[in-house]
């Protein structure tokens, strides 16, 4: 009887680790921009494109933040988050 191939897995590549102090930093840049109600761009693991928009809530229940962009609501996970940048215009 011939012998049947399984199929390999397929991996997703993992998000890059980042120790407690980047991930303290990181929640309190989002914190304050959400209170300054500013436009900031965030770099999103995994995304080609990055997200532009306004902060709108922090969940930390469902560990989300709530992007209010041009288009729509998005609700990115905070570990996902990977930078926060104010715009250049």
């Amino acid at each position: 009887m011939p012998e049947v191939k399984k199929p390999g897995k397929k991996y997703k590549a993992k998000r890059p680790t980042r120790d407690e102090f980047e991930l303290e930093e990181l929640g309190e840049r989002l914190v304050e921009a959400m209170q300054e109600e500013s436009t900031v761009v965030l770099t999103i693991w995994d995304e080609p494109e990055p997200v532009r928009g306004r902060i709108v809530k922090l969940d930390a229940r469902t560990r989300l933040v709530h992007v209010q962009t041009l288009e729509k609501l998005a609700k990115l996970p905070f570990l996902d988050i990977m930078r926060i940048d104010h715009p250049r215009d």
